[in-house]
């Protein structure tokens, strides 16, 4: 017998081969039928596959999804990927299938084929997908041998499973694979049990892609779709991304006179024009003189540095990829660079190629008397980077970290100052390939509302307490008041990590205690940690429901391990600083980009790069209007003049268009009384009133940061599921 144990502590028996589908027909068919997948601990798995070939715990530890499970909707559209590839393959010749993962919307698949696929083509596509889900067929799992699994791919005429299977899942005896109606494919898993739980779905978009990503790969197709399990909840998500696209920051940007990205300047190269500075000087304004209240210290750093720092944090060569090359000050820097590139690629590289690029550092003037071309590439390869490391290399600054570590050791501490607290807006450089920037969401160049905090051990706790309570307080000053902390944690079987087990451990721990003790709510992610510790990542949703990651706390006992950094400790001893990052606002471009979407570019009157226009019913009264001008300017507050020709319901009207907070209608009557007629965008005409009240309202206003209305749409009451940017899941 198979003792089986339910989320309730409960343990029933089942016999040998039972499946969770089993296990809920034992409770009830109304369960069972219900039942998309199971899992098993943090492992999600098919609801039709024996248990007892899925796991060696006994009893095993069973958890039974529904639809209303949000891990439930993955495997549905993990299923509707295969539904839409079988469609694929039943309507053209020649397809060869790549990878179908999820992503937080929906999913993709990228197809080799012959025919260029189109918007033209949905329809037809949908129509052999809506037939394929009322066969309602099983999803069969089996598994080969991996000679078997590439002869059966072979069989199949599908030319990348083959190749995936003998380079990617080369350290794999054996292969999964899925089996519906005639349509086979390597894959992983989990699926849901039949493809007559798919009640929805529609497909989004094609693009183009390359294999596993490399540009000097094949060329493919990729189509995106998006599933669900009702019509209703796909309508709400289909009508939230037609209100995303009216609050594109794109568009609004543009209109608003924001901010611009030119070819001229570059892709990923945000020009903040003057209303958009505005918004942003505001934000860093707000947060520098909180920060400073809080005993923060500000500091600055260059926007290069050498090589060798970046060497020493661990960020190149890292990163390398998602950075922009090095500078270097010999004129062959990069020659010998693309030639230590192509020793260390499995790419071909003959002797006539290396005599050729040594040929060329000679032209260029460097010697190398020790390279030995017949040696091992190990020992090429280090005689060159010798060689790199007697010439200046810099690197575009892609973290503030490292220089804030040197700032820390340049002159003794002592654990009396701790902790220190160095404050920066500073601007980093990442290469985001051309295809992923998206106007200020993602660029190259971004300036990080970046923190680090130098601290004692002891100091750990109370000190991320802190930071948490200053995320919190950020977002909510602006708003942002529905967000959830994911605790982003290793994952114990990846090498891509650096430091002692031990600091680990302790980081991980500190971080729950901290986040137990806060009241919020918070769920754990393997792998999402930064390469040198964990982090808690705040996860906000805007108001039409969309999820953005913002701001983020960091804790990192690696880097000061790295640069040696030290402390005299109260026992005269020299001590390891513990290392706190945070960055509140995350970058001030993509904090920027989304509150434009979020307020649909409403913003409120603290942030309003103009607060209040006044309007003058005729010329007789524009001395009037700039004399409240200059009176509301020294104030504090941004205001403007109308004294247009223009009829004043014409200047109210585009005042409304350019989401002009308020409006102050000044006439001949107004001058007389010394007053104005507030007029409020959101509420209409306020009346008539005395200046000076109009100003104290204006004031105690901007003075709350208050939020008086975010534009909200039916759709928010549907599923929340639009999200900025995507990961793939369930990928074999």
């Amino acid at each position: 017998m198979l003792q089986v144990q339910l989320p309730d502590g409960s343990i029933v028996d089942h016999d040998d081969h039972a499946t969770a589908l089993d296990v809920a027909n034992k409770i009830g068919q109304r369960l069972a039928k219900a039942v998309i997948a199971a899992k098993i601990e943090d492992r999600i798995v098919d609801a039709t596959r024996p248990l007892a070939e899925l796991t060696d715990l006994r009893p095993v530890p069973l958890r039974l999804l529904t639809e209303k499970d949000p891990e439930a909707l993955g495997v549905l559209r993990h299923s509707c990927a295969h539904v839409m590839a079988r469609a694929v393959m039943r309507l053209y010749n020649g397809v060869s299938l790549a990878f179908g993962p999820t992503i937080d919307n929906g999913y993709y698949y990228d197809f080799e084929l012959p025919h260029k696929l189109s918007e033209d083509d949905f329809e037809k596509i949908e129509k052999e997908m809506a037939k394929v889900v009322e066969l309602a067929e099983p999803f069969e799992q089996f598994s080969l041998p991996r000679d078997k699994a590439v002869a059966l791919c072979q069989d199949l005429s599908q030319s990348l499973k083959v190749e995936h299977i003998q380079t990617g899942l080369a350290d794999h005896p054996e292969l999964g694979f899925y089996r519906q109606g005639e349509f086979i494919d390597l894959c992983r898993g989990p699926h849901i049990p039949d493809a007559g739980k798919i009640k929805a779905f529609k497909l989004m978009s094609v693009a183009g892609a390359y294999w596993k990503g490399d540009a000097k790969g094949k060329q493919l197709q990729r189509l995106y779709g998006t599933a669900w399990f009702s019509p209703k909840d796909q309508q709400a998500y289909l009508s939230q991304i037609e209100e995303a696209k009216r609050r594109d920051h794109r568009v609004l940007g543009k209109k608003m006179g924001l901010f611009q990205v030119t070819p001229e300047v570059g892709g990923g190269l945000c020009l903040w024009l003057p209303k958009g500075a505005r918004v942003r000087v505001l934000l860093e304004d707000f947060l520098r003189k909180e920060l400073m209240r809080r005993g923060y210290e500000p500091v600055y750093s260059p926007h290069i540095g050498r090589v060798e720092m970046y060497e020493t944090s661990g960020h190149f060569p890292y990163y390398r990829d998602s950075q922009f090359p090095p500078l270097f000050v010999h004129s062959a820097g990069g020659l010998v660079d693309a030639w230590i590139d192509r020793l260390k690629s499995d790419e071909p590289f003959s002797s006539d190629d290396e005599r050729q690029l040594s040929d060329a550092a000679g032209v260029l003037g460097v010697e190398l008397p020790d390279y030995n071309p017949v040696s091992s590439k190990p020992q090429r390869i280090g005689v060159l980077e010798a060689w790199q490391h007697q010439h200046e290399r810099y690197l575009l600054k892609p973290m503030n970290c490292p220089h804030h570590c040197q700032m820390f050791k340049a002159q003794p501490r002592s654990y009396k100052q701790l902790p220190l607290r160095l404050m920066e807006f500073g601007t980093v450089y990442r290469y985001e390939q051309t295809g992923e920037l998206n106007g200020m969401l993602r660029v190259r160049g971004l300036t990080q509302d970046d923190a680090h905090i130098f601290c004692t051990p002891d100091q750990v706790e109370g000190e991320f307490r802190t930071t948490i309570e200053l995320v919190k307080f950020v977002l909510e000053s602006v708003g942002l008041m529905d967000y959830r902390v994911q605790l982003s944690l290793r994952d114990p079987a990846s090498d891509k990590y650096v430091g002692s087990e031990e600091n680990w451990q302790k980081a991980e721990a500190a971080l729950r205690k901290v986040l137990d003790a806060s009241g919020l709510s918070y769920e754990a992610a393997e792998g999402e940690a930064a390469f040198y510790g964990p982090k808690a990542d705040f996860m906000v949703r805007d108001c039409i429901g969309r999820q953005w990651q913002l701001g983020t706390v960091q804790l990192d006992y690696t880097l000061p391990e790295r640069f040696k950094l030290e402390y005299v400790g109260a026992d005269n001893a020299m001590h390891r600083p513990v290392m706190i990052h945070r960055a509140p606002f995350g970058s001030m471009e993509r904090f920027v980009g989304m509150l434009i979407e979020h307020f649909a570019g409403a913003f409120p009157l603290w942030l309003a790069p103009e607060q209040v226009r006044i309007l003058p019913l005729s010329e007789k009264s524009n001395d009037y209007a700039y004399e409240l001008e200059a009176r509301f300017l020294a104030a504090g507050l941004r205001v403007s003049t109308d004294a247009r020709g223009a009829k004043v319901q014409a200047k109210i009207r585009d005042a409304q268009l350019e989401l002009i907070p308020y409006m102050a209608v000044v006439g001949p009557k107004e001058q007389e009384a010394g007053a104005l007629a507030l007029r409020d965008r959101i509420e209409g005409d306020l009346g008539a009133m005395p200046v000076d009240q109009a100003l104290q309202k204006l004031l105690d206003e901007v003075n709350q940061r208050t939020i008086r209305q975010v534009a909200r749409t039916e759709s928010t009451s549907g599923p929340s599921e639009l999200s900025v940017s995507g990961t793939a899941n369930f990928e074999y």
